[in-house]
């Protein structure tokens, strides 16, 4: 017998997060997110999402009361994906033990609450939040530790979803290279067409002066995401928003913007990992780890960089803007033992201009998640892949 129990008390919710840190225990290379970025998803006063949607959580539990799994199930009217003229809702912080009954539970409880809500179908695991958090299924990559904001869990997790009735929507492929690799030479080749032109210009951050690059990096992820008509339009003071809150672990020599004339033209947005920081906090973020965490930077122990966002201005695209600025990074930060590594954001195979650049720099592939689709009545809605992004001129 098991019991699904609504997270509705700080007792449950303690568990909710609990469930998490007991089903990955058994793999040494599981990084324990932070608790209180995990509450600050279902917390109204800290995630904007409340305004666009709703959440709901549940813990389930055996017959002794041992923790068996969890699941989240959200609606988000700002969650739009191209080519789907239906509503969909998300499920995601789904873990459970490997028991296809007990799995089937708690997605059925997920998808009767979303039916309940005028959802037709459901993704799953995403977040109710970012993309660049929480989002897909690990199916390759567990002998690695996670990135900051990537999702972990079991192998087995796979065919639970499948066997429920999920199917892949898309896959999202993550790249890896060491920092001090060597680029292919056409990276250079494209870098000096550039380099020897007035008018273009390449530069890292301020941390002094982090609204001008806010107002940036919005002029270009408006741009370079408005194509994919997936409504991810942002703004200055999100962003802004976002930095100060990266300020105490940016390094301002990973984050880099290309410009044409005064006009901002792409963006390559790098940081530390800094999952290398928080492995060592087991999901506590009090003074003590604040201390550790500046002291660790202070010695500069994390070697390990990951990306945040890559975005070029359409009409720029073609041009080569993307090894101009990829190259004007290297040469600052190569060979000078600051980090050793370098891992990619996650690229969907519906944008396969992203991943053909993660190739060209000699990136190998580093794991592999999966966004799944349950529809809940194929024959109103026969299931369709992600479909693969339009670029424009």
């Amino acid at each position: 017998m098991m019991n699904i129990i609504e997270v509705k008390d700080s007792k449950t919710a303690k568990a909710f997060i609990e469930v998490n840190v007991i089903m990955n225990r058994s793999n040494p290379c599981y990084i324990r997110p932070l608790d209180n970025e995990v509450d600050a998803v279902f917390d109204p006063a800290k995630n904007k999402l409340f305004k666009y949607g709703e959440v709901i959580r549940w813990i389930l539990v055996d017959e002794a009361g041992n923790l068996a799994g969890r699941i989240a199930a959200f609606t988000n009217s700002k969650y739009i994906n191209k080519g789907t003229e239906f509503a969909t809702g998300g499920v995601g912080f789904f873990d459970c033990i490997n028991n296809q009954d007990a799995a089937s539970l708690l997605l059925d409880t997920a998808r009767q609450w979303l039916e309940g809500k005028g959802m037709d179908a459901m993704d799953g695991p995403i977040n109710f939040g970012d993309r660049d958090k929480g989002w897909g299924l690990l199916v390759e990559g567990f002998n690695r530790e996670p990135m900051y904001g990537m999702a972990f869990n079991p192998p087995y997790y796979q065919a639970l979803l499948e066997g429920y009735g999920f199917k892949n929507y898309y896959n999202q492929y993550y790249y890896s290279m060491n920092v001090d690799d060597p680029f292919p030479p056409k990276i250079a080749e494209r870098h000096a067409r550039f380099a020897s032109k007035k008018d273009y210009s390449a530069h890292h951050v301020d941390l002094k002066h982090l609204e001008k690059y806010a107002g940036d990096f919005a002029t270009v992820y408006n741009a370079a995401w408005a194509q994919h008509g997936e409504a991810k339009e942002t703004t200055k003071e999100q962003i802004l928003k976002m930095f100060q809150t990266m300020k105490p672990v940016m390094d301002e020599r990973l984050v880099w913007f290309a410009y044409y004339k005064e006009d901002p033209i792409a963006m390559f947005i790098n940081i530390p990992d800094v999952n290398q920081y928080f492995k060592h906090f087991n999901g506590k973020m009090g003074l003590v780890q604040k201390l550790h965490l500046l002291w660790m930077k202070y010695r500069g122990t994390n070697k390990q960089a990951t990306g945040l966002a890559f975005g070029v201005v359409p009409k720029f695209q073609a041009l080569g803007i993307d090894s101009y600025i990829i190259h004007e990074v290297a040469m600052c930060v190569q060979h000078k033992g600051w980090y050793y590594t370098y891992e990619m954001g996650w690229a969907g195979d519906w944008n396969p201009r992203m991943i053909n650049i993660y190739k060209s720099l000699g990136g190998v592939q580093s794991r592999h998640m999966i966004t799944y689709r349950y529809i809940f009545d194929e024959n109103k809605h026969p299931f369709k892949r992600h479909p693969e992004m339009e670029y424009k001129s």
